[in-house]
């Protein structure tokens, strides 16, 4: 391992140690020497999904109660998977912040399996906290100012700079002291089970390939305004952009914003005079993909796209009139919940399960369970409010 000390000054009562910056074998086996003596290390990843199209974890970042590692898994990727038996081992507690995304692209990069999670932006918003990011809560809570420059940072590209490694290295830094705080406020709140039990679902989150739907430009705002040519002409154009996009390895908003294809697809110019007086386009855009906008442009003008597009479903089926009407009432009562507990509404119970709950309008807490993988805290908690407002009882 080589060391990076940056030069951060912090108020955090512990002082931080020097920077292992990982990036070799010989490296990564000594770093799970050190994490298989630590009982809790606290976990954060840095992706590159504003430079690629299919975005990948870059950098893998740790920190223990001794030490803070930053892990260049572009430079290790085939010996990641040596960290396998860390993320599984359900007697090492794992300390994210906001971990659904993290745990997302590891599990889809190197197919991890989790055990041993606290989650501390979870952890803020059972407890009711008003301000959960990390940079707000470290502010707030240990006086410390967190240096976001790098939030939009490329890194995928190498070398990373000094700069770079410290924002990494501050995203875990803090985590176990906060780990720590929330854990005395949530035994004392009686919410810790509560928290245990969303941290367990974490774990079992699952990624889902990213496709492309041809027909979900219907879903790009203004789209609906078109005339049938303008909306051929947005057709091609949203296809053209992903083609694009694919082939630079690059985020399809950063070919052509989806704000520019509506642009495009309601002027419909039909030569080089027409599309450089096309306004909020730059001006090296329109010079670059000049050709490919005038031919998509000309087959949607051929090709009008009178019926609706019936973009991919994504999560739930439809509901029927009814089960709306239930949606509607449960998420009423859950307003109430949230309301009185002092928490987002969320907190009580997730979307997904009251949309699960009015589609199937379960008359029994088993079959509340097994309509909406409800977790046995929040089953003892809300279930029978659930089923008295499926069947009428709380209004």
């Amino acid at each position: 391992m080589s060391n990076y000390v940056d030069d951060h000054q912090s108020k955090n009562p512990n002082p931080a140690p020097d920077l292992a910056c990982v990036s070799a074998s010989s490296g990564l086996a000594a770093l799970c020497a050190d994490l298989a003596r630590a009982p809790a290390i606290a976990v954060d990843t840095e992706a590159d999904s504003l430079y690629s199209y299919f975005e990948k974890v870059c950098l893998l970042q740790l920190s223990t109660r001794a030490a803070d590692y930053v892990v260049d898994v572009l430079a290790v990727s085939q010996q990641v998977k040596m960290l396998a038996p860390f993320f599984a081992d359900a007697q090492v507690e794992k300390v994210f912040h906001a971990a659904e995304y993290d745990i997302l692209c590891l599990k889809r990069d190197y197919q991890f399996t989790f055990n041993g999670i606290f989650d501390t932006m979870v952890a803020a918003r059972i407890l009711g906290w008003k301000n959960v990011g990390l940079g707000n809560i470290l502010h707030e809570r240990f006086d410390v100012t967190l240096n976001k420059k790098m939030q939009r940072a490329d890194w995928g590209h190498r070398p990373l700079s000094a700069e770079q490694l410290a924002y990494a290295r501050d995203d875990t830094r803090y985590l176990l002291a906060l780990r720590d705080l929330q854990i005395v406020e949530l035994q004392n709140a009686g919410r810790l089970e509560e928290a245990r039990e969303e941290f367990e679902r974490l774990t079992r989150v699952e990624p889902t390939p990213r496709r492309f739907d041809p027909d979900a430009y219907w879903n790009v705002p203004g789209a609906r305004d078109l005339d049938p040519a303008g909306l051929g002409v947005l057709r091609e154009l949203f296809r053209f952009r992903d083609a694009q996009a694919r082939k630079e390895d690059r985020p399809p908003f950063k070919v052509l914003s989806d704000a520019a294809l509506l642009r495009l697809a309601a002027a419909r110019p039909t030569s080089p005079r027409a599309l450089a007086q096309v306004s909020g386009i730059p001006s090296y855009v329109l010079q670059r993909y000049r050709a490919a906008f005038l031919d998509a442009t000309a087959r949607g003008i051929a090709a009008p796209q009178h019926a609706q597009p019936r973009p991919h479903l994504r999560g739930q089926p439809p509901l029927d009139n009814s089960a709306r009407t239930r949606l509607v009432q449960l998420k009423e009562w859950r307003k109430r919940r949230a309301a009185t507990r002092g928490v987002e509404p969320d907190v009580i119970v997730s979307n997904d399960v009251l949309y699960a709950a009015a589609r199937k309008n379960p008359r029994t807490l088993d079959a509340l369970v097994t309509a909406t993988g409800l977790g046995p805290w929040k089953t003892r908690e809300y279930g029978e409010e659930m089923l008295g407002v499926l069947w009428g009882k709380h209004r």
